[in-house]
């Protein structure tokens, strides 16, 4: 979807309509009163002219006083009738415009929520983001002011066109002989708004995206001063952006007034052909009056329909972009319910498996490499390796963030694409490096709506972590705001609050991805004494850089390259003095020693940093064979 923002799209496409006029059938009776209003509308407008027409031609001139009285209540109320009229097809199309919006966007959101990451990784958010908001208002406009309303301008044209034949043909065609004229005024018009339109969606779509990623970004952009630079680049979108608009806006400009042109073009040549067969007795002044006024009438929807050709060219290029969207396959739907063979029972304990599994983000370059490993219930396992080794791709398939190519990933024997997705997930507790707060509360942040957990639970998980100490300092406690990304705390906090989620949820597996590297020795000591606790009769599953955190892990995987090259305990591994034992040297030379040992006997008596240069070269190194059995 990267390139389909320039979609511009046909100015009118069938089957975009078809698609588009079903979100119109939930609401079909009030579209229905909305048309009735709308011709009626157009039947009432053609009154006004034509009693004009009686009064001059009849009761004027027999001095009727009684009947001018009698038509000039008609006239008053024939316009009551046109504002109830106009009223009414105005409120219900709005209404109905703002119910088909609702639906729209909340299938939309929902589409969004089943795709799968492979989805976002391709996709820049903005870009999703201006299909939600700027494409579906575009929609709304289709059907408040266009899809249902061009009845109105059409029955319109043809009411005037048949009066005015219908009261003299001979002065109909003199009216008519501009019509030429404004289809080339017309025609000038579609063509050039269609580029500038185009341009502007194109552009607006970058301005989104561009603002999601520097907004989101802005303590990268601050800390490496691209604050010049990144405005020279909106500066220039921006400003491509105002072009585009300034152009449309010229179009729109010269239009309108060449409209009016021709409309006066129309007049002058009915007032010199009708007042010289008014004079000949050949045509009635009524007449000439009221075909002067269904005159200035008739071209009204013609600039109408012209403008509601860009309402629709507008609709055309946004249904084409968010039907694509929506379009999009659900590789992995996180609301199916699975099928084939029956999911593994749900117990406390559980036998996860990696059979020769292999998978790539990129054909061509795979990540993991005939991959298998067990993980036994309540088994301690760390997975080690250099960055790109393939060690968070694990925890992605595990969880169906992404599926296998090759090989399967197992639970009690169940191929885990088998099992239906939310009951797969319900069994992990996942903390990540990178924590993701809401904009919400702390406990909001903690039970994220899950209504089963209440406020016993979340001041107990608060409290096995430690965040408690930092959150009775908090002016509301646990009904603290959060601000959006938990701007308002620190790294160490916002990992707490992130542990007490996962404790919370109290889940079978527990997964820590990187979990303790953004917080500082006094957090990480913290965090510790609740992990032991936590990991006690629970399956876990760590991921991680500093070696301190694992060495009393039952087992630890060591990956490179996407290749299990060596498991074993963290003894067992020094021992066999290859991959982890060359890690381990790195990194304790490269850190440094604590003043004192952790109370928690579970982690190391050392705190050992990695640095780019250890990273780098385990991953350059030449590296011994795997060790014989591992």
């Amino acid at each position: 979807m990267s390139s389909d923002d320039d979609i511009i799209g046909k100015a009118y496409d069938a089957r975009l309509m078809r698609r588009l006029v079903q979100y119109l059938r939930p609401y079909r009776l009030q579209v229905a009163l909305a048309i009735v209003a709308i011709v009626g509308h157009s039947v009432v407008e053609l009154a006004p002219p034509y009693l004009t027409k009686l009064v001059l031609d009849r009761y004027i001139a027999e001095r009727d006083v009684s009947m001018l009285s009698a038509v000039a209540l008609v006239y008053v109320a024939v316009l009551l009738v046109s504002f109830v009229l106009e009223y009414a097809q105005t409120w219900i199309m709005q209404m109905t415009g703002q119910w088909i919006t609702f639906d729209l966007r909340m299938q939309i959101f929902q589409h969004l929520q089943r795709l799968d990451l492979r989805f976002y990784d391709r996709n820049p958010v903005g870009r999703l983001m201006t299909r939600v908001t700027t494409d579906v208002d575009a929609l709304n406009e289709l059907f408040t002011a266009g899809v249902v309303s061009v009845f109105g301008d059409v029955f319109t044209l043809l009411g005037i066109m048949a009066m005015l034949a219908w009261m003299d043909w001979r002065l109909a065609l003199v009216a008519f002989s501009v019509l030429p004229l404004v289809a080339l005024v017309a025609q000038w018009f579609r063509r050039n708004v269609r580029t500038s339109y185009r341009k502007v969606r194109t552009l607006i779509a970058r301005i989104n995206a561009f603002l999601q990623e520097r907004l989101t970004g802005m303590t990268t952009v601050q800390l490496f001063r691209r604050e010049a630079r990144d405005y020279e680049l909106f500066d220039e979108i921006d400003r491509e952006h105002r072009d585009a608009n300034q152009q449309s806006i010229f179009y729109y400009a010269v239009f309108y007034p060449a409209i009016e042109l021709v409309s006066a073009l129309a007049a002058a040549l009915i007032i010199w052909r009708g007042g010289a067969w008014v004079v000949e007795g050949t045509l009635t002044l009524g007449s000439l009056v009221a075909f002067f006024q269904y005159s200035q009438r008739f071209f009204r929807p013609i600039s109408d329909l012209s403008e509601k050709f860009n309402v629709l060219q507008a609709a055309m290029a946004s249904a084409e972009r968010i039907f694509t969207l929506l379009d999009t396959p659900v590789e992995i739907d996180p609301a199916s319910r699975g099928a084939g063979t029956p999911a593994p029972r749900r117990t406390s304990s559980s036998t996860i498996r990696f059979e020769h599994v292999t998978f790539s983000y990129v054909e061509g370059e795979p990540v993991l490499k005939d991959l298998s490993f067990e993980v036994l219930p309540g088994a301690r396992v760390a997975i080690v390796g250099a960055t790109g080794s393939g060690k968070t791709t694990i925890i992605n398939l595990l969880l169906r963030f992404y599926d296998v190519q090759r090989g399967r990933v197992t639970i009690d024997g169940v191929d885990i694409r088998e099992i239906p997705v939310p009951e797969l997930r319900a069994r992990f507790g996942l903390v990540l490096q990178d924590v993701h707060l809401f904009s919400d509360t702390i406990a909001g942040n903690v039970r994220l709506g899950d209504r089963s957990i209440g406020e016993k639970g979340v001041r107990r998980a608060l409290e096995a972590v430690h965040a408690d100490r930092f959150v009775g300092r908090l002016p509301h406690g646990s009904l603290t705001p959060v601000a959006e990304r938990g701007a308002t705390l620190s790294m160490g906090q916002k990992q707490l609050l992130s542990f007490a989620r996962a404790l919370a949820f109290d889940r079978e597996v527990l997964i820590l991805d990187e979990a303790t590297s953004s917080v500082d020795t006094e957090t990480e000591l913290m965090i510790h004494e609740a992990l032991d606790v936590v990991m006690r009769g629970r399956t876990t599953i760590a991921i991680a850089h500093r070696l301190s955190t694992i060495q009393d892990m039952d087992t630890i995987l060591v990956l490179h390259h996407g290749e299990l090259r060596e498991r074993g305990s963290h003894a067992e591994l020094l021992a066999q003095k290859g991959i982890y034992h060359r890690l381990y040297e790195l990194q304790f030379n490269a850190g440094r020693t604590a003043p004192a040992a952790p109370q928690n006997p579970a982690f190391a008596t050392f705190e050992v940093r990695p640095d780019a240069s250890s990273e780098r070269a385990l991953a350059d190194a030449e590296l011994p064979d795997a060790v014989p059995g591992s």
